[in-house]
């Protein structure tokens, strides 16, 4: 068998000619030429000028609107760069037109250092002036948040040094990263057939039925994982010592402190919402006890946490997914749905799983001249269905935010999983008003909460890992496989308590997860994007047809505001350690429905 195996989506690749026609089109080279041309001008024109007081606020905001121009463009072309290699991180050629562009958005970086530290050199009392002005209102929030970092900024020759050195650090790591884990192939047997397939494949496989593949698969990813331990282990040290090293010069006061900052969201907010999820661990230990007496399993492993309930849901085909996502999205809103199906019409999106191509799911909003482009590695589950609602909740957020601008555009991280985990919200409700008995509800209930806790326990249980692999390396220095192992199993088993049996092997899985990789600290804004929408859900049930235009106008806000003042627009406080309660309960309450259903349809 081919190492990426056939699929109903099969061809589904997109379009990139709306960024640029190929490589090898003129008019990549033109912008990246002009790009730096502008960069260099725009230094020459305004260097000193913001420090020295002498730009007027009509001044500053034509300023601010050159410096946007030039970041849309260099974006652009990263943009190209990044999801052009995306498709094959084994091909050279995409490497280097990749690494290319890198170098060329630390150019034009590096050029427009000045701008930011200017800004953020200014007293309170200059700095009010100009963000009281009628002329920079329409980037106050933008120019606020730079003031933020103030007291992390280096000289601008150091922060120069410091972008210029990640092509070749933690830049360079990410892609090296990307190649080996796209270059994965899981081989395994189970009933007699034979099966290889590439590792985002593999994984699916712990969503099927069958047991004895289900645990095959999952011996032969952790083979795998472990013949590409080295590197891996390797690139995992780097990226942490990365992290540490940046750390230390900006002086933030911990590991997570850049995160927050990127997110807008501070220390105590983060602490209310993973120590609520942690306190309430025993809700996830509830539901597999529960899912272990409906499917008469003496014990559950680690590689039973996804398995189907018994009776499940036949496996969705990509067009018939599109359909009743498609359809979801239109009974919230027609809108939605008009631009979600534009993801389909134009080949905005990539779904065919082959070798070599960057693993998981993505959706990338490019700029704002353009529009966002979704990645998926469909594989014909259930579950790629969910993933298409989440990805596309994303696409659509990106796609209405982007007259915000090229600098408001992107959401944080917190509210950016708002969308995503609203689109699951939406398909559920759909999937849950086609069927009338109570055995499929049953199942649908189940394998929404399996996605629910994934989304909030184990997120929250993965920054509890990051935090510890962190700590330890600065402690002790370069980890070995199997510390980092005892960390990642350690930290698991206090999400399953008893409930699942999580095997020796499974201390290797650290080593794929790509978000510790590419966004350190990442994965509390899903249980934080999980809980705010299960709240937000709760003013739709509550508010009907009068909460969907309130919803498009926090899509529309992108990153125009923080997230605590826009959500406090529509009567959300999300510094209430009180509010993630809200969420919580939503999810009890569906373990209760789901044990009333098992016991109605004589499952236990």
């Amino acid at each position: 068998m081919s190492p990426a195996q056939s699929t109903s989506a099969d061809g589904v690749e997109w379009d990139l000619t709306d960024l640029y026609e190929g490589p090898d089109d003129p008019k990549l080279d033109e912008d990246i030429k002009k790009t730096i041309e502008d960069a260099e001008k725009f230094q020459e024109k305004y260097k000193g000028k913001i420090e020295a007081g002498d730009l007027s606020p009509s001044e500053f905001k034509e300023a601010m609107e050159e410096y946007e121009d030039i970041h849309e463009s260099i974006n652009k072309i990263s943009s190209f760069a990044s999801l052009y290699h995306a498709m094959d991180t084994q091909d050279p050629d995409r490497g280097a037109l990749l690494q290319r562009s890198e170098q060329k958005k630390s150019e034009v970086k590096n050029r427009l250092i000045f701008f930011e530290l200017e800004w953020q050199s200014l007293s309170e009392e200059k700095a009010e002036r100009y963000l009281e002005s009628d002329e920079l209102e329409q980037y106050s929030s933008y120019l606020n948040n730079w003031r933020r970092y103030t007291p992390y900024m280096l000289s601008e020759y150091e922060e120069q040094i410091i972008e210029s050195l990640q092509n070749t650090g933690k830049e360079a790591f990410k892609r090296l990263f990307d190649q080996t884990v796209g270059d994965i192939t899981v081989e395994f047997e189970a009933n007699g057939e034979s099966y290889e397939m590439v590792l985002d494949q593999a994984l699916s496989v712990l969503y099927e039925e069958d047991r004895n593949k289900r645990r095959a698969a999952s011996d032969a990813i952790t083979e795998a994982l472990k013949e590409e331990n080295k590197l891996l282990n390797f690139i995992f040290n780097n990226i942490v010592q990365n992290h540490t090293t940046i750390c230390e010069f900006r002086d933030y006061p911990d590991p997570m402190k850049p995160r927050n900052l990127d997110n807008r969201v501070d220390r105590e907010t983060v602490d209310a919402l993973m120590e609520t999820v942690e306190d309430n661990s025993h809700i996830v230990e509830r539901f597999y006890e529960l899912k272990k007496e409906i499917g008469d399993f003496d014990e559950l492993y680690d590689y039973d946490r996804y398995n189907p309930l018994p009776g499940g849901i036949p496996e969705a085909e990509f067009e018939e997914s599109r359909g009743k996502v498609l359809e979801a999205y239109e009974k919230f809103s027609p809108k939605m749905k008009d631009i979600a199906e534009k993801f389909f019409e134009n080949d905005w999106i990539d779904a065919e799983i082959k070798e070599g191509k960057r693993g998981g799911a993505f959706s990338a909003s490019t700029v704002p001249s353009v529009h966002p482009y979704i990645m998926l590695n469909f594989s014909d589950k259930t579950s790629d269905m969910i993933t298409m609602a989440h990805e596309l909740g994303h696409g659509v957020h990106q796609y209405l935010a982007r007259d915000q601008g090229a600098l408001q555009q992107s959401t944080p991280l917190t509210t950016a999983e708002m969308a995503s985990v609203f689109g699951e919200m939406l398909l559920f409700d759909k999937l849950m008003d086609e069927v009338d008995d109570d055995e499929t509800k049953l199942v649908l209930i189940g394998n929404k909460l399996q996605r629910d806790f994934a989304t909030v326990f184990r997120q929250v249980i993965m920054t509890r890992f990051e935090q510890k692999l962190h700590h330890a390396y600065r402690e002790k220095g370069e980890l070995k496989s199997e510390q980092i192992n005892e960390l990642w199993l350690e930290a698991n088993m206090k999400e399953f308590g008893e409930s699942v049996e999580l095997r020796e092997e499974y201390g290797w899985w650290w080593s794929y997860v790509l978000h510790f990789v590419h966004y350190p600290f990442y994965c509390y804004a899903y249980a934080f994007g999980e809980l705010l929408v299960l709240a937000l859900y709760d003013l739709y049930q509550e508010r009907g047809d009068e909460f969907v235009p309130q919803y498009l106008d926090l899509l529309k806000a992108g990153g125009s505001e923080d997230p605590k003042d826009l959500l406090q627009k529509i009567g959300i406080d999300i510094t209430d350690p009180n509010f993630w309660n809200r969420g919580i309960e939503v999810l009890k309450e569906k373990v209760e429905q789901m044990e009333d259903l098992a016991e109605k349809t004589g499952k236990i």
